[in-house]
């Protein structure tokens, strides 16, 4: 039986092995709905505005999303820095 490690690592494997930008938008575009896609350009967004020292409401009114979307995405830049 797979789990959930077995399919993220699935899923790294295939996108490590795209090689193009090109190719990489066309498989995020069959794997992700366009809500998806968006939604997780919006958290990298996040973290790009969060490391530029933008503060968290001026992230969630620039990127239209909730202040707890722009926290919760703080919590796992502050997780990975340490």
């Amino acid at each position: 039986m797979s789990t959930s490690t077995d399919y993220k690592a699935e899923l790294l494997e295939h996108l490590l092995a795209i090689d193009d930008a090109q190719s990489l938008d066309a498989a995020l575009d069959s794997l992700l709905t366009p809500a998806e896609y968006i939604e997780i350009s919006k958290r990298l967004q996040i973290f790009k505005m969060l490391r530029a020292g933008v503060p968290q409401r001026k992230i969630a009114e620039t990127l239209g999303v909730g202040i707890a979307t722009v926290s919760r995405g703080a919590r796992a830049l502050n997780d990975d820095t340490h």
